[in-house]
């Protein structure tokens, strides 16, 4: 696993024994800091990914995990071992900052139609399982003020269920007070029914993690993507509630960057 010391800005690697780390869920942007870049360039200043770094070395933390500089997505290998490793990574690690950047500080996250409930983050595919893997999730806005944590604590009960009634995911599983696998097949496919991904494979790699699916992965190939991932449920189980969902059905293109894994 490639970490950032987020101390140093550097590279590490680990293989065997990782140490503690927190990691960032985050919606691309046109400008992101890509592993590509870093080796081009070294470490170019990032709010974002400053922010992330700041943030864990105030919890104790000397290592972060950010997909859009942790990842070469130039070797096809890396990236599929990434894309399937994700949810792990996620319900790791001991922290996980969600960033969302369309969220101006003081915004009152309680109210209907906040700028936090309206957040791009709620839309995306690939946030939906950074959002339930992990045990909890801190939330913060735009000038990385804290807006909330999603978690089994019951301080943090009220916010839970404000997430909940945004995404549709039932509070007990974000607190994962209850597991996600003892929800149906169909249930867990609603949960991605509102949000988009920038590919349409993507649609079906987003959501290996929450089916616990692993799978190569073939970009190019389209809706095959889907129906593979169908096949591979069926394999795993015999939940027929699958077959209420068609890839219609199931998440839209959207118009994020093209450079989202």
């Amino acid at each position: 696993m490639r970490l950032l010391n987020a101390l140093t800005k550097q590279f590490e690697e680990f293989y065997d024994k990782v140490p503690r780390y927190a990691i960032l869920s985050h919606t691309w942007g046109p400008d992101e800091l890509t592993f590509k870049r870093m080796e081009q360039k070294g470490y170019v200043p990032s709010k974002k990914i400053d922010g992330c770094c700041e943030q864990a070395l105030k919890d104790g933390l000397n290592f972060v995990w950010v997909d859009t500089c942790c990842i070469d997505k130039s070797s096809s290998a890396e990236l599929s071992e990434a894309i399937n490793s994700m949810w792990d990574w996620y319900y790791r690690a001991a922290e996980c900052y969600a960033y969302l950047s369309d969220v101006p500080p003081d915004n009152k996250a309680e109210e209907a139609n906040s700028k936090f409930s309206q957040s791009r983050w709620f839309t995306r595919g690939w946030t939906l399982q950074e959002l339930i893997a992990p045990r909890k999730v801190i939330f913060y806005d735009e000038a990385w003020d804290r807006i909330g944590r999603k978690s089994d604590f019951d301080d943090d009960w009220e916010f839970t269920q404000r997430l909940s009634k945004i995404t549709g995911i039932d509070d007990l599983v974000l607190s994962q007070r209850s597991l996600f696998r003892d929800y149906s097949v169909a249930q867990r496919m609603s949960w991605a029914s509102n949000r988009t991904t920038t590919r349409l494979e993507d649609c079906a790699y987003s959501l290996l993690g929450l089916f616990e699916i692993n799978m190569p992965l073939l970009y190019g190939e389209g809706n095959r993507a889907f129906q593979r991932l169908q096949e591979e449920i069926l394999r795993a189980s015999d939940d027929e509630s699958l077959f209420a969902w068609g890839y219609g059905k199931l998440l839209r293109r959207g118009s994020d960057p093209p450079t989202t894994p």
